[in-house]
């Protein structure tokens, strides 16, 4: 299986987040959405296969078999290809980094990449999920695996919603991020799809299995919660959420990981080109 060396991994890194930043609005905006309902289908399958499983008799087992299927999403991201904001939040900053983009481009495209994300996590949160009564709802009878699903999403979109301060948020994301990114980043490194899945595996994995806040994860959790009849569940609370996450989560692509290794590997190497003006 070939791979990449580090410094390899960072001039990939450029190439791909410039690409991405130059790609046309309207392929950006379905790349996004593509993106965003990949995510919600590894919360969605997380929480199917992880539901029913009592914390007395499994202990934490739940939330290992919650990361390991959450995999799903990101895999079909990187490797089917779409425009996912949090690995973009290494990517397109890395190329701004380098000279390769201007800040606006930066802005333009995490703008679009949000709102596409958005709508793909939504829609699926409200169609595939509820809608299809994969997740249950509030009354649903005891045993049922509708029953089980609506229990399972019900505690996750809460400890998200509402037991965790703006701060505790805010870490989290950071946490995740951090993963999300090294994930994208050592999936540059291998050129086959299986060292790509490899690599893309453990970090997915750690950050959901220790409770991190994944923003375009939390757009699918918490709509669904809400859709799905959870109480005490708002859209108040949801967009308090998905504000600190996003913070978290660009300061832990941005300083952790972009910044990081563009000081390790790029920094005495700057780019020969000017920045690209948008238009």
């Amino acid at each position: 299986m070939a791979t990449k060396e580090p410094a390899d991994i960072a001039h990939a890194a450029v190439a791909t987040g410039v690409k991405k930043a130059e790609l046309r609005w309207d392929k950006t905006l379905v790349g996004s959405f593509l993106a965003g309902a990949y995510i919600a289908f590894g919360g969605l399958v997380a929480i199917a296969v992880s539901s029913g499983l009592d914390p007395k008799t499994w202990g934490s087992l739940p939330t290992l078999f919650t990361g390991a299927a959450f995999t799903l999403g990101l895999v079909l991201v990187l490797i089917a290809g779409s425009h996912l904001l949090t690995g973009n939040m290494l990517l397109v900053p890395i190329g701004a980094m380098q000279g390769r983009l201007g800040w606006g481009d930066v802005a333009r495209n995490f703008t679009l990449v949000l709102i596409g994300n958005l709508i793909g996590a939504v829609f699926v949160a409200f169609f595939l999920a509820v809608q299809t009564g994969v997740i249950g709802h509030l009354g649903s009878d005891a045993g049922t695996s509708g029953a089980m699903t609506y229990d399972r999403l019900a505690a996750i979109a809460g400890a998200k919603a509402l037991h965790e301060t703006d701060w505790q948020i805010f870490l989290r994301a950071v946490g995740c991020n951090w993963l999300v990114c090294l994930a994208v980043w050592l999936s540059l490194a291998a050129d086959s799809v299986s060292g790509k899945i490899l690599a893309i595996f453990f970090p997915i994995m750690a950050f959901v299995a220790m409770g991190f806040d994944h923003v375009i994860a939390n757009m699918f959790f918490l709509p669904a919660a809400i859709f799905a009849g959870v109480p005490g569940i708002g859209w108040d609370d949801t967009l308090r959420n998905w504000l600190f996450a996003f913070l978290g989560n660009l300061v832990g692509a941005v300083v952790f990981v972009a910044t990081s290794y563009w000081y390790m590997y790029l920094r005495e190497e700057p780019s020969k080109e000017r920045p690209r003006e948008l238009t």
